[in-house]
């Protein structure tokens, strides 16, 4: 999809200020959409000329109502939420309620846009129910992932609206991340520029993740809003595991500096990766990964040696 469909149409995103939400700005500017950029609070950054800045609270019904008023939207991209699994332990009502109430109300003002296609990215990290067993989430975030996603569906049944879910692995690329990637590239540019030499540790060399880079996650959404199936859960994976040892070994490549890195075994923690039949799922609508891995974390470091030499966001 080369995006002249979006041309002219009224996209709102919600999470815009976010890692994922700048680039789906950026990209759906860029392919002549009215942008519509929907942020928590003024300020956190600029998008530059041609995109329409909307500040409001998605756990306020009121709020949202106004906003789906004002932009009519012709597609939207639910992007906001809150995503630390650390948090949701210290504040668990609070991710619920940003999780779960604030995607309803999104929903449900958007009823009033009967022709607007939704896509709501969730999580793989979300809590997959079994029946007849105890319900057993490692963490409310899984719980509040699994619950966005019931009540989207739920919510297309009920109202016949147009709403698809989309579940991306491990996002990596330039901007505001915490993932893996990104954390190594700034201990790789503090060790460059200030001569660090406190060790950064990783689990275990072949420890395996599914990495994806932003941009091409973004595409997927594009692909999904406007080719998708409606009720239809899609993972947004590359499909190829890769290990840790391996990226490390890439990103210190790339560096002249002595980076000290420390292996502390194995980690127990998800890979994000999906099978081979649903990843069929995106790719026969057209959508395939087009970044190169090393190009992203290229594209990473580059980012990183920018904004620790002074530049700006």
């Amino acid at each position: 999809m080369d995006g002249a469909e979006l041309t002219g149409k009224n996209v709102l995103i919600t999470g815009a200020s976010g890692f994922t939400g700048r680039h789906a700005v950026a990209y759906f500017k860029s392919v002549g959409a009215k942008v519509a950029a929907v942020v928590r609070r003024a300020g956190v950054h600029s998008f530059g000329e041609g995109v329409a800045v909307h500040v409001c609270d998605l756990n306020d019904k009121q709020q949202v109502r106004q906003l789906i008023n004002e932009v009519q939207p012709d597609y939207a991209l639910h992007l906001a939420g809150k995503n630390s699994v650390p948090d949701s332990w210290s504040d668990p009502l609070l991710v619920l309620e940003t999780n779960v109430m604030a995607v309803l109300y999104l929903l449900d003002a958007l009823r009033s846009c009967p022709s607007a296609r939704t896509v709501i990215v969730g999580s793989r990290l979300k809590y997959t129910v079994e029946p007849g067993r105890k319900p057993e989430p490692p963490h409310p975030y899984s719980l509040s992932k699994a619950l966005e996603e019931i009540v989207s569906l739920s919510w297309m049944s009920l109202f016949g609206q147009q709403i698809m879910l989309a579940e991306p692995g491990n996002l990596i690329g330039a901007g505001p991340s915490t993932g893996i990637c990104s954390l190594l590239a700034r201990h790789v540019v503090a060790c460059e520029q200030e001569g660090k030499r406190e060790a950064f540790r990783l689990s275990g060399r072949d420890n395996t993740r599914d990495f994806l880079d932003v941009r091409d996650a973004v595409r997927a959404y594009a692909t999904l809003l406007v080719h998708g199936t409606t009720g239809t859960v899609y993972p947004v994976v590359s499909g190829t595991e890769r290990s840790l040892g391996e990226i490390a070994d890439t990103l210190l490549s790339m560096s002249e500096a002595e980076v000290p890195v420390r292996w502390d075994g194995a980690s127990s923690g998800p890979d994000g990766a999906g099978k081979e039949e649903e990843l069929s799922l995106l790719r026969k609508l057209g959508w395939q990964p087009q970044i190169p891995f090393a190009q992203s974390l290229q594209d990473i470091l580059s980012d990183v040696r920018r904004k620790q030499g002074g530049g700006t966001q």
